[in-house]
């Protein structure tokens, strides 16, 4: 099997999934060779009775003290950890240097590790000019304590503008970028249930951006809209019930049929097939799950398939 086009997110390690399943969960998917496994320190705040979060990355801790030089490269965020219980979104810790400083700190010291591999941006802090935030993400890879970093949750034109205000200053630039998005969109316009950050959504912008800038990884999060494509008790949102929908739920099913798949491992191998290829960010709450999303992320689409989804 081919190394999965994918990251473990473990949003839900340490609150809603138990440590036990979590360890099994996370062995698995380094029998499987996966390589990334995704975090944050504010996951997930809003499932401990703390208000905080931090649990997520002290399991992840835990798991790797057990199992010493496991190849799994790490992926964890800053500034969306709340001040204070209830106080999200209106109340973050932000990006200034000092905040970033010192979350990395307790991030690595929860982890147990030295460094990670990369590093987000978590959300945007419009009190920080562009100037600092590269400066300060720019700190880390220089003292070693993270291979490179990212944003999540801007707009492209941003992005670019972060992009080329690293290149003027001479500091690292980022190289990754992280946003929603899936096989399915919602109709243009309308508010998406369950996403606080309307600019967390991956535009056509963002898209281009990606394609003309090979050098950055493009990750997506909500990438098989949280079971919908598969669970008959999981209805698609308002937001999604359009004739657009009705087509493209068409063309997944027929691929999926042809292929012996489920249609949620197509929209996983949709992703990691297309051009740019994206890294979806999966999570799961067990390691029947995770198999299944493993087979679809090492899944290769022809052209003929990946014309016949984007085509619908």
């Amino acid at each position: 099997m081919n190394t999965p086009t994918m990251a473990l997110g473990t949003m839900y390690f340490g609150t809603r999934v138990e440590e036990r399943t979590a360890f099994s969960i996370l062995d698995r998917y380094a029998e499987l060779g996966g390589v990334f496994v995704d975090t944050s320190d504010n996951y997930s705040f809003w499932t401990s009775e703390t208000g905080f979060g931090g649990q997520s990355e002290a399991l992840l801790g835990r798991w790797l003290a057990a199992n010493s030089g496991v190849p799994v490269r790490l992926s964890t965020k800053v500034g969306a950890q709340p001040t204070r219980v209830g106080g999200f979104p209106d109340h973050l810790e932000g990006l200034r240097k000092d905040v970033v400083r010192e979350a990395m700190a307790k991030s690595l010291e929860r982890l147990g590790v030295d460094s990670v591999d990369l590093y987000w941006a978590h959300v945007e802090d419009p009190a920080v000019p562009l100037e600092d935030l590269v400066d300060t993400f720019g700190g880390p890879i220089g003292d070693g304590l993270t291979a490179r970093w990212g944003v999540s949750n801007y707009p492209s034109w941003l992005l670019e503008r972060i992009r080329a205000t690293a290149e003027h200053a001479g500091q690292p630039q980022p190289t990754a970028y992280q946003e929603r998005y899936s096989y399915l969109q919602p109709a243009g316009g309308m508010a998406v249930e369950g996403q606080p950050i309307p600019l967390g959504m991956l535009s056509p912008d963002g898209l281009d951006f990606l394609r003309r800038n090979p050098s950055f990884d493009g990750w997506v999060y909500t990438a098989t809209l949280q079971g919908r494509y598969d669970r008959d008790d999981r209805p698609f949102e308002t937001e999604y019930l359009h004739p657009g929908t009705e087509r493209r739920l068409a063309a997944l099913n027929r691929v999926a049929s042809a292929r012996g798949l489920r249609p949620g491992q197509v929209v996983l191998a949709w992703l990691a097939s297309g051009t740019p290829t994206l890294t979806p960010i999966v999570g799961v709450s067990s390691v029947g799950q995770l198999e299944e999303a493993v087979v679809g992320a090492c899944t290769i689409l022809t052209e003929d398939e990946l014309a016949a989804l984007e085509g619908a």
